[in-house]
C-alpha cells in the first residue's frame, strides 16, 4: 500500500505541474521555482511533514521535495549553530544530492559522446 500512495501523491504533484504548463502561461521554469518555494513555505507551516511522512518518496523526490529538504536543513542547522545556520543549513542538507547528480553527470559526459542533431 506503501507504494500506491507514493505513486499517487508523486503523480498527483506532477499533474499539478503539467496543468500548469499546459494552461496556464506560467513558463516551466517559473512552476520549477514555485514548487520548490512551495515546499518550503509548506514546511515552514509544519503541513508537507505529515504528506513525506505519509506518502514517503511520493512527496520527497518531486521538486516541491527538494523545497522541504532546505527548509527542514535550515530549521535544523538554525537550531544547532545560529543565524550562521540559516545561512549553511540548505547546502548542508542538499549537498549529496547535488554531489550525486555531479557524479552522474561526470560519468555521462565522460562516457557518452555527443552527436550533432542535424
Amino acid at each position: 500500500m506503501t507504494y500506491l500512495w507514493a505513486f499517487l501523491v508523486g503523480g498527483a504533484l506532477c499533474v499539478i505541474g503539467q496543468l500548469l504548463i499546459d494552461y496556464t502561461s506560467i513558463t516551466p521554469a517559473r512552476v520549477l521555482v514555485t514548487f520548490v518555494v512551495s515546499g518550503v513555505v509548506l514546511s515552514a507551516l509544519g503541513l508537507y511533514k505529515p504528506l513525506v511522512e505519509f506518502a514517503g518518496a511520493g512527496a520527497t523526490v518531486p521538486i516541491i521535495g527538494f523545497g522541504h529538504l532546505l527548509a527542514e536543513g535550515v530549521r535544523r542547522s538554525v537550531d544547532e549553530m545560529g543565524l550562521l545556520g540559516a545561512l549553511m543549513g540548505g547546502c548542508i542538507a542538499a549537498s549529496a544530492g547535488i554531489t550525486a547528480s555531479l557524479v552522474c553527470g561526470l560519468l555521462a559526459a565522460m562516457f557518452g559522446s555527443s552527436k550533432d542533431q542535424n
